[in-house]
């Protein structure tokens, strides 16, 4: 029997939507890299872009376990000598852009690369419970339910 290998005009794409008001920030980001790269199918081939659309609303609402919000921090380099810059995870959270922190923590899980820039881009998420995108009616995925430990409780 061959190995089977996934064309991409064979895959078919859906679309998810996630709400990710209290969701752990790492259990989140690893359930959406996995459903962007598409290894939830049986049909998953890692040269093919098997995944699906997930748009996340409520983005700035996510949760950071232990002390994570005041200890976590991401670096960027200028790119001039001592340029190195930081910023802790609660600042970005509380800034103007507090979907960069789902966002980075996705596009760390997925592959470098062509292919992982491609899946990347199938992405979509937003801070508020509005999205642009209720044309393509995504299915509503309730991850918190997945797992007791994907929700945190305050």
């Amino acid at each position: 029997m061959k190995t089977y290998s996934a064309k991409a005009s064979e895959v078919e794409k859906q679309w998810i939507l996630i709400d990710a008001s209290d969701l752990v920030l790492g259990r989140l980001a690893s359930l959406i890299a996995t459903r962007l790269r598409g290894k939830h199918k049986p049909i998953f081939t890692p040269h093919t872009d098997c995944g699906d659309h997930v748009v996340v609303v409520n983005a700035d609402k996510v949760a950071l376990t232990g002390k994570k919000k005041a200890d976590k921090i991401y670096y960027r380099h200028t790119g001039y000598p001592g340029g190195i810059k930081s910023t802790k995870a609660g600042q970005i959270l509380e800034g103007k852009h507090p979907e960069r922190v789902l966002l980075k923590a996705v596009e760390r899980m997925l592959p470098s690369g062509p292919l992982g820039r491609k899946q990347f881009s199938n992405l979509r998420v937003y801070t508020g419970a509005e999205h642009p995108h209720e044309a393509q009616d995504p299915q509503a995925l309730d991850v918190a339910k997945l797992n007791t430990k994907n929700q945190r409780s305050a």
